[in-house]
């Protein structure tokens, strides 16, 4: 009898120890999706963005995964700058490889078309480099959230700068030339929305608009120095503006007429360090020189440089924040089930390279700065960086809340 017991006592111990390692190994993995402009006009920036994504999932995997019991496995799609792509890749994602969070994407117009999968899904979607006011102000998705400034509250940025300039220089008029698509179209409309409100004497005398992808703009060089504009005010992106940037400086455009204000990114600061006019009045997203007494910035630079052997530019620092949002989340809820993770999100403070930020509950619109300066050398970097940094805080910048509930009650 006495045999039999210590039989059974032995057999419990082995069962207890092999269901203890079959509930390790059962550890559920998550699937992240990644739906970038691998290819096309965007890819210049979503390059930088998966570089840090990659980067962020392997620290976070180093230490167990979410929860430190989840280890995550990347899903990367290509949208081809492309809405009908992004959005037949984001059904793949969620469908065939089971995705419950997707980030992405580079074009503001493959956000939106997104949008409404993701919520059909019940799939959480981090925006991190398009950055439409749409994204997250009209037909809301409680699944989609923003980590990049939006462009209403990159528009009222350089807005709130140009018309300070205009009335120590005498400014009267301009002109705007922006990206035919969804961002260039949406950060237009705000900037000269919002230059009437400010500086309503100044007056736009007219508006190109480039296709997105263009790579010949002499036509349009041209076409604006016959305007002869008091300043131009630009909105164009990726290689599209890295084309614009050295076309316009060929023929003297930046000496002959002041161009505040427009996205010099750090892509471009790196890219065209010899060629880049300095003295230019420039706009960012998230620059890292701006925050590096900030700890986890410090080290994500540390740690991007030592991977790739470069700087990161504004694309790697807010999709790198994407990924630690939702690792935060994800804590917050004690959960990778998407439905608690939304919920732990909204209003949610975060921990970002950035410094502390929060989502806004209207919109899940983080409250991340946008960026002023002079494109200027600096003894510390190998590219020139802004000097006389202004950052212009995301409680500043964005749309009033009564601004966003009266869109929405218009799309009834």
């Amino acid at each position: 009898m006495k045999f039999k017991i210590i039989a059974v006592v032995c057999a419990l111990v082995l069962l207890g120890g092999f269901f203890h390692i079959d509930r390790t190994q059962a550890a559920e993995t998550y699937n992240l999706g990644v739906d970038l402009a691998i290819t096309g006009t965007g890819a210049l920036y979503s390059k930088d963005g998966i570089d840090a994504i990659k980067l962020a999932v392997k620290e976070i995997n180093g230490n167990g995964g979410f929860l430190g019991n989840h280890p995550i496995k990347l899903f990367i799609r290509d949208s081809h700058t492309k809405p009908d792509v992004a959005v037949r890749e984001a059904k793949d994602l969620i469908l065939r490889d089971k995705v419950r969070t997707i980030l992405g994407t580079y074009s503001s117009a493959c956000a939106v078309a997104i949008k409404p999968v993701a919520k059909e899904y019940k799939v959480l979607h981090i925006a991190a480099i398009s950055n439409s006011e749409d994204i997250t102000k009209v037909h809301f998705s409680p699944y989609t959230f923003s980590v990049v400034p939006n462009s209403y509250m990159q528009a009222k940025a350089v807005v709130l700068g140009v018309a300070n300039l205009a009335k120590k220089k005498g400014w009267k008029n301009y002109v705007t030339i922006a990206s035919d698509y969804e961002w260039g179209r949406s950060t237009q409309n705000n900037t000269v929305a919002l230059l009437k409100q400010i500086a309503p004497d100044l007056k736009l005398k007219k508006e190109f608009w480039p296709r997105l992808g263009e790579t010949q703009f002499t036509s349009y060089i041209t076409a604006i120095m016959a305007q002869k504009p008091d300043f131009v005010i630009g909105s164009i992106a990726s290689k599209d503006n890295v084309a614009w940037i050295k076309q316009a400086k060929a023929y003297g455009f930046f000496k002959k007429i002041p161009y505040p204000g427009s996205l010099i990114s750090v892509s471009e600061l790196i890219l065209q360090a010899k060629t880049l006019t300095r003295g230019l009045v420039g706009l960012c997203r998230a620059p890292f020189f701006a925050h590096m007494d900030i700890p986890m910035m410090a080290n994500f630079v540390k740690n991007f440089r030592a991977a790739y052997n470069r700087y990161p530019s504004d694309w790697a620092v807010m999709e790198y924040d994407a990924v630690y949002a939702l690792k935060q989340g994800i804590e917050k809820a004690n959960s990778i089930d998407s439905e608690k993770v939304k919920d732990a999100l909204k209003g949610a403070t975060i921990d970002t390279t950035r410094g502390k930020l929060f989502f806004r509950d209207i919109d899940n619109q983080l409250s991340c700065s946008s960026y002023l300066g002079v494109v200027a050398d600096d003894p510390k970097y190998p590219f020139p960086i802004y000097h006389d940094l202004v950052e212009v805080k995301g409680p500043d910048s964005w749309r009033p809340k009564a601004e966003i509930l009266e869109a929405r009650e218009k799309e009834k």
